[in-house]
């Protein structure tokens, strides 16, 4: 009895501490995705019980792939503010990017795969072009994106010529947005993809106590994991949900676009957390002298991240592309780049550079959308939503300022 209590009680002092050092990084400045966790419940909640429309299948379908381009192209933001940088051109360079997949589909007859391909790669050199500006150069990024965003607006009014608009004319790529898996398959890939994020996280919980190492805590991480796969059975229930008018028209399941956004997810949070070009953003976003006098290759770092921004960007634009089955002049113009820029910094990337993760991208994405969705349910006009949007973007950019402050004293 004796050797259980004492168990107890050294559980329940590491369970303090964990609460003790989180409480200890809030204080710090480290608040994370907090807001915008804390955001998306308290907005999903007042919508919920504001509109009996807001929670039903086909909002929640529409919301998703409403907000699919913008979210693309504020995961592309995350790796330049990770530098301290801005990209004011993202949003005209996935129209730009978008317009050469469709011309090369409809004029060249390219397969759409390799049409695609070749607008990411289009996408890289203008983003490899930006970044030798910035990065050799030492032109201000606000000066050399702001400049491109000017020009990617005239190349694509060029692009769509006299017509003003260049019809999609591929139904895969037009699926993307507009399609849906089958329940079955949607419950196939949910279940796979939470086992295997559960999993990957017990098996590297589990090799570093193996290795005497510093792990997180069991019931932390349990209490975390039970909660990401409520959520996660909890959308594709509600997604698997009858939302058209049978017998006419069936429309069920997950919509393609999701697979999509949490691929790209998997693979940047891959290439930022787990790669050496990952670990040399992050210092040269936080001290770029010393990341320089350490031997990181500075230049390189900055002009890849300009280059992964517009490679996203694409596509971004094959997006775009697919949910309105067409390109035009406007096509990553209005408030696309203010939306993405905005997700980015809500989800809890810092503007200052050195603090971020691309899940900040859907954190901030969906919390937008969501203001928008929900608004616009209500009866709201454009006018309030955009009052509103830029609001929660001010109290955001607040709140990273403030949260810099403290960790500045702290040290």
């Amino acid at each position: 009895m004796s050797v259980n209590t004492d168990n107890l009680a050294n559980q329940e002092v590491t369970l303090k501490s964990v609460l003790s050092d989180y409480v200890s990084k809030l204080k710090a400045g480290d608040i994370g995705a907090l807001p915008a966790f804390l955001g998306l419940i308290s907005l999903g909640l007042v919508f919920t019980f504001s509109s009996q429309f807001f929670l039903t299948a086909r909002n929640m379908a529409n919301l998703l792939t409403q907000a699919a381009p913008v979210i693309v192209i504020a995961m592309g933001l995350v790796f330049v503010l990770l530098l301290g940088e801005i990209d004011l051109s993202a949003g005209f360079a996935s129209g730009v990017c978008g317009a050469t997949m469709v011309l090369l589909i409809n004029d060249h007859k390219f397969p759409w795969y390799l049409a695609l391909f070749v607008s990411i790669l289009v996408g890289v050199g203008l983003g490899w072009l930006m970044g030798i500006l910035v990065a050799r150069l030492r032109i201000p990024s606000f000066v050399v994106t702001l400049s491109a965003f000017l020009a990617f607006q005239g190349i694509l009014l060029l692009m769509a010529g006299n017509g003003g608009t260049i019809l999609l004319q591929d139904r895969f790529i037009i699926a993307v947005e507009n399609n849906n898996l089958t329940p079955i398959a949607s419950w196939f890939f949910s279940l796979i993809g939470l086992a295997i994020y559960v999993g990957l996280g017990l098996n590297r919980i589990l090799h570093r106590r193996r290795k005497n190492l510093k792990s997180e805590l069991f019931k932390v991480w349990l209490a975390k994991n039970i909660s990401l796969v409520a959520i996660g059975i909890g959308t594709t229930y509600v997604l698997n949900q009858q939302r058209g008018n049978p017998p006419n028209s069936s429309i069920k399941g997950m919509p393609i676009v999701v697979p999509v956004l949490l691929a790209l997810l998997v693979v940047g949070s891959f290439v930022l957390n787990k790669t050496v070009f990952g670990r040399h953003l992050y210092a040269v976003g936080g001290n770029a002298e010393a990341a320089r006098r350490s031997g990181i290759n500075v230049r390189r770092v900055r002009t890849t991240a300009f280059m992964i921004c517009t490679g996203l960007a694409a596509i971004a634009g094959m997006l775009f592309a697919s949910i309105s089955n067409s390109i035009s002049p406007t096509t990553g113009g209005g408030t696309t780049l203010l939306y993405a820029v905005g997700a980015a910094v809500i989800g809890g990337t810092s503007l200052f550079g050195g603090k971020g993760k691309l899940r900040d991208a859907i954190l901030g994405g969906l919390v937008v959308a969501i203001i928008n969705n929900g608004m616009g349910l209500l009866g709201f006009s454009s006018g309030t939503q955009y009052l509103v949007t830029g609001g929660v973007l001010l109290i955001s950019a607040s709140v990273d300022a403030i949260s810099r402050k403290g960790a500045n004293i702290a040290n």
